[in-house]
């Protein structure tokens, strides 16, 4: 089949390729040109903590406004860590105990450069032990713990909002088995998910979630946001491809469910109270999750429809995909429904052709300060919200862009701005909230609530269910200590 190349698109990118439709993104977005960004495929001997503070003195690159000085947000009555409590962390993680400013900074401010917290420490446990005995200390000294994976989060889930204790997973990166006939795996909470990819496709398996950020992201970050990503609509979500978990409750007992059964119908399924929790109920520590086999044959379609749509085919016999996807381009092509496009089954280009969605997060990044939304909306009214919103902002935005996952109605709307804009915002919110709630939408699709959506979470569950999430916080987290700020309400 002779290739359809897209103009403006270098023609050496692509080559003709089979393959069968499985998923699809849809993609509109203005990228500055020439700007794509690289791929990611942080007088005397005073005290540690003497020497930490809050300060809001310029650095380079600019420092990020505290989020507790942008946001009108008012600290809990948590106990600050003192002398005592850093030689109690020092015995349970000797020399993990981290209180230099500098070393704290990428720690204290999420990627997005939107929010920044003030931690004075971060601790670097390597087991489901150490993490248990933190706990259990900062249980009894009611010191809040903010858990941290690979600070990748787009909603401020993972940075402190003020001075809580950063309890990073980054050290807990270990495969602790794979088994190659079922395709399960199970691993420490830490490990990132590229690393998780290429150890199961060298034994003929897929990570059943594959995300722009899966250079840097942890799979305990990923199931603890819930997170979607590219293969959602062909392996669905982690409430079903997890298998179990371990997880550390709020005064350090250890739930181990961390089970690699297909199957099994005993009681309350625990696990599924996490996936998404947000590190509010509880630490994981260990999952477990079913990977499928890796397809035999896969390509990707790039296609201007006047959107540009981006599908990647999977299946087990090239020809056959071949086959059927060079018949639907061709009705589709032959109909009007795509009015140019091209073809790839060569991994590099493949790879190429993903490269253009996955950046663009970064790109928009360059553009100033971006307002992101990531909403759940019926699929023939996704873009609908784009086109209102520009005429609504008209030239107070900079752009007003909307991408995101056609298959399964998934809207990234992001809208850029020279710097943070308090009329802007309120512009924005809560319309944008208003206007999914009339669609019947959701407030989040995949990027979870943190601490940017928690008081838009009325707009997506109703009261009673809120008083119930309440509740359960309450029983797993009695002093409030897990990720405080995050996920529900402010009222709560």
């Amino acid at each position: 089949m002779v290739p359809h190349r897209v103009p403006r698109w270098p023609s050496w990118l692509f080559r003709a390729s089979p393959g069968w439709a499985q998923t699809a993104c849809a993609l509109r977005a203005w990228v500055p040109q020439g700007r794509w960004p690289g791929s990611s495929r942080g007088a005397g001997a005073a005290s540690p903590l003497a020497r930490r503070g809050c300060s809001s003195m310029p650095s380079q690159p600019p420092e990020v406004m505290l989020t507790q000085e942008r946001y009108p947000v008012r600290r809990l009555p948590f106990s600050t860590v003192s002398e005592q409590d850093l030689a109690a962390f020092e015995r349970i993680v000797p020399g993990r105990v981290t209180t230099d400013p500098g070393e704290l900074e990428a720690h204290n401010v999420d990627w997005l450069r939107t929010v920044r917290g003030c931690s004075k420490v971060l601790l670097r446990p390597r087991t489901s032990e150490e993490v248990s005995r933190v706990l259990r200390h900062c249980h009894e000294r009611n010191l809040a713990v903010n858990p941290q994976g690979g600070n990748t989060g787009m909603v401020g889930g993972s940075v402190p909002v003020f001075d809580e204790i950063i309890l990073s997973t980054a050290l807990m990166n270990q495969v602790i088995s794979f088994d190659d006939v079922s395709g399960t795996l199970v691993c420490q909470a830490g490990c990132v998910l590229e690393q998780l990819s290429r150890h199961v496709e060298e034994r003929g398996f897929v990570m059943p979630l594959d995300l722009g950020a899966k250079g840097s992201c942890h799979i305990g970050g990923n199931v603890a946001t819930n997170a979607g990503g590219l293969r959602f609509l062909r392996y669905g979500s982690l409430h079903g491809t997890v298998l179990g978990l371990e997880v550390v409750l709020a005064d350090g007992t250890v739930l181990n469910c961390l089970t690699s059964l297909r199957k099994d119908n005993t009681g309350y399924d625990l696990k599924q109270l996490f996936i998404g929790s947000e590190g509010t109920l509880g630490v994981i520590t260990a999952v477990s999750i079913l990977c499928p086999p890796k397809p035999k044959a896969v390509s990707v379609a790039f296609l201007e429809s006047p959107f540009y749509v981006l599908i990647e085919t999977s299946g087990s016999h090239a020809g056959h995909d071949a086959e059927k996807l060079g018949s639907f381009l061709e009705h589709a092509l032959g109909s009007g429904l795509v009015t140019d496009g091209t073809l790839a089954t060569d991994q590099r280009r493949v790879k190429m052709l993903w490269a253009l969605r996955e950046r663009i997060t970064e790109a928009l990044s360059l553009d100033g300060y971006v307002y992101k939304y990531d909403l759940s909306l019926p699929v023939e009214r996704l873009y609908d919200l784009v086109t209102s919103l520009r005429a609504r902002l008209g030239p107070r935005a900079k752009h007003v862009v909307g991408y995101g996952h056609l298959g399964d109605g998934n809207l990234h709307l992001n809208v850029t701005a020279e710097a943070f804009s308090e009329p802007l915002l309120a512009a924005l919110e809560p319309h944008v909230y208003e206007w999914t709630a009339a669609q019947r939408g959701s407030v989040s699709a995949e990027h979870g609530v943190g601490f940017k959506k928690r008081d838009a979470l009325g707009y997506s569950k109703p009261p009673t269910a809120l008083r119930l999430m309440c509740q359960l916080k309450a029983l797993l987290d009695p002093k409030g200590i897990l990720n405080p700020y995050k996920t529900l309400p402010t009222r709560a």
